[in-house]
Order: structure tokens, then sequence, then C-alpha cells
């Protein structure tokens, strides 16, 4: 087990945000090619999934939180060509790569922490992110975030990894984890400790039922879930039923 990747999966607070920034913007010229190779090309229709689930609508108003490269943001596009999407990250390697892509105009690229988002409250239609609460300090706050910057009615669609579940297949899952992707990053990416600490994270990340329980918490309603990948990843959903009060400054 590398050293190194446990250490930096248990920082908390700024370290843990700066951690984070740095790994992605060393490995985001790689990152949507190691994304394919590591799910076997699904990443792609788990995305698909989560446009299905969003329902964007034209002339709506959607975020794309944890950004990355925009994929979610694009697909947004590609299912509602006449829908307004921002793409907001704190990595801005990430979106550089993203900017490269066509109809790249179409889409409002900021900076942004996914723990305080720079928008007013109840703005967007819908918020998606792919593979972000994992990575935040604080996942009860972002998802607070996306509840705040959520117009009523809107729904927020979360694509991320979850524990995988006891069972025959564990021990090949733990394989593809911990020797599979770290290998695939070594060779492609040229980063061993980021792609160990993908996995470690995975592991120590809240299960699909505890992260559907915390989105509930947050003020959403018709909560649920369905894991892919044979239980490793998850996406969640929910609707915002009203305004909600808002928190204490």
């Amino acid at each position: 087990m590398n050293e190194k990747a446990v250490i930096v999966s248990n920082l908390t607070g700024r370290s843990r945000a700066l951690y984070v920034q740095k790994m992605f913007g060393r490995i985001a010229p790689k990152y949507d090619l190691l994304n394919r190779l590591m799910t076997g090309g699904q990443d792609i229709r788990w995305r698909k999934i989560v446009i299905e689930r969003l329902s964007p609508e034209p002339d709506a108003r959607y975020l794309d939180i944890g950004a990355g490269t925009g994929d979610l943001a694009y697909a947004i596009l590609s299912k509602e060509p006449h829908a307004e999407v921002v793409a907001a990250d704190f990595t801005l390697e990430m979106m550089r790569i993203g900017r490269l892509r066509p109809f790249r105009e179409r889409i409002h690229w900021v900076v942004a922490d996914a723990e305080n988002l720079p928008f007013n409250g109840s703005i967007f239609s819908g918020v998606v992110s792919g593979f972000l609460l994992r990575n935040v300090s604080d996942a009860q706050k972002a998802v607070g975030e996306q509840v705040r910057v959520l117009e009523a009615g809107g729904k927020v669609v979360s694509l991320d990894t979850t524990p995988p579940k006891s069972g025959v297949l564990r021990p090949f899952i733990w394989v593809h984890l911990h020797i599979v992707i770290p290998l695939l990053g070594k060779l492609i990416a040229g980063s061993t400790d980021a792609y160990t600490y993908l996995p470690e994270t995975t592991e120590k990340f809240l299960t699909a039922e505890k992260l559907a329980q915390l989105i509930e918490k947050s003020g959403l309603s018709s909560v649920g879930f369905v894991r892919k990948m044979f239980g490793t990843v998850a996406i969640h959903w929910g609707t915002k039923p009203g305004d909600l009060p808002q928190p204490p400054a």
C-alpha cells in the first residue's frame, strides 16, 4: 500500500483541498482517457443516466459543479442545445482541457469552490456533479451549497464512487481498485500516488445509503439512487420541494 496515498487520503479541510487541486492539475491531460480505461467506457453511459435524471429543458440554467473537463456540461447541451450551462471547478488545468473541445463557447466556465459557490440562491434549474463529493472536505456542506443555488422544483443529480459491498466479487474489485487502477495511472499519467488516492477515497467514502440520507438531510425530496459497476459507483438524485430556509452566515 502506498504510504503517501494513505496519508493524503486522511487529510481534511484546506490541506485536503489543496492536495486534491494539485493532484487533478497534474493528471488533467490524461484524466478523461484514464476514466474511459478504468471503467471500460461505462462512465459515458453513467453520465447519460445522470442527464436522463436531470431532464434538461430549453432556456433553463444548469450547473455542472466539479466539472473538470466538462463531460456533464457537454452532455447537457447534447441533450438540450438551448439550455444555459455553467461549468465550475477549482482546478484551472482541468477546465483548460475542457475549453479545447468543440462548442466550448456555449458553456460558461467559472472557477469555484464546491463548498462555497459564488452564485446567488435559487438560480439553477438543476445541478449535476461527477466524482465530486468523494473529494470534498465536507460533503454535507457541498450538497447544501447545491441545494442553496437550486430553484424550487429543481433537481440535484450526483455521480460518484461508493464503497463496494462484501460478496464473491469483492476480491476482484479489490484487485481492480488497488492494482489495475494504480498501474494504469503510473503507465499513462505518470502518477502512482494520484491513482492510489482515488481507490482509497472510494473505500473511505459514504455508502450509497448514507449518501442518500445526507442528501435528504440537506432538504431534498424524492431522493433515490442506483448502483453501477458491481456496486462501486452510484448515481443519486433528489428534488428541491420549495424554498428552504437559508443557513446562518
